[in-house]
């Protein structure tokens, strides 16, 4: 799965390496956690890419509350075509979640300790994600989003069964295709990111609260580095 993960680029990298429009400056993000804003790529109707900040957390359309979206952070990939609340998504709203990296726990002797994992080059993931617009009755909007996770590889099977689905350059292209609105088309890019371009190591308990989100998140704990050497 995925329940946390960072994103501190600058905005000059972000609209390089994604193509975007970028028409915000945005803070470095160290602890993004369910239900805080974090910056999504999707494609505009006459074909520009934009980065927008919607809500980590999916609303279906036709959700009465929107408290539901704390449940729907993260999206199976095998089954998301059957789920009413992101079957729509599949076809017609899919976007790209950029991040530096994510964070998993790994339980030792009854406690859970922080791990981060990142590309080996610090090269920006490209998670894929869904969004929807939610309307309240009064009139209120919310957009939001999910990220839809995959099986684990090889590095993170020791830790967890499931991992962000993360999508390479080509992969990513055909996501955002606004004309591929089958699903079966979007098969190829469901597949287990390689595990040998990613690396993993322990952090500070400090991420465990969503309240601190600064650059202490992301930094080893050298002392737990080397009891694994």
């Amino acid at each position: 799965m995925c329940g946390r993960f960072t994103l501190h680029l600058p905005r000059e990298i972000l609209e390089e390496i994604f193509g975007v429009l970028v028409m915000r400056d945005l803070p470095r993000r160290y602890n993004i956690a369910p239900g805080q804003n974090a910056a999504v790529i999707r494609v505009y109707p006459d074909g520009t890419r934009h980065l927008d900040l919607l809500r980590w957390g999916l609303v279906p359309s036709w959700a009465k509350n929107p408290a539901v979206g704390s449940r729907m952070i993260n999206a199976r990939s095998e089954t998301a075509r059957e789920k009413p609340a992101f079957r729509n998504a599949l076809k017609y709203r899919r976007c790209i979640v950029p991040a530096s990296g994510f964070y998993e726990w790994r339980e030792e002797a009854g406690r859970k300790k922080p791990l981060y994992l990142k590309l080996k080059d610090d090269k920006p993931m490209m998670f894929a994600g869904l969004w929807e617009h939610w309307k309240s009755t009064a009139g209120d909007t919310l957009e939001s989003f999910a990220i839809l996770t995959t099986g684990a590889n090889e590095l993170i099977k020791p830790v967890h069964d499931r991992m962000p689905l993360i999508l390479d350059r080509e992969d990513a292209e055909l996501w955002l295709d606004p004309h591929v609105t089958v699903p079966e088309r979007l098969d190829a890019v469901f597949k287990e990111f390689p595990s040998e371009k990613m690396e993993m190591y322990p952090v500070s308990k400090t991420v465990n609260s969503a309240k601190n989100d600064g650059p202490e998140c992301i930094r080893p704990v050298l002392a737990d580095i080397a009891a694994e050497a």
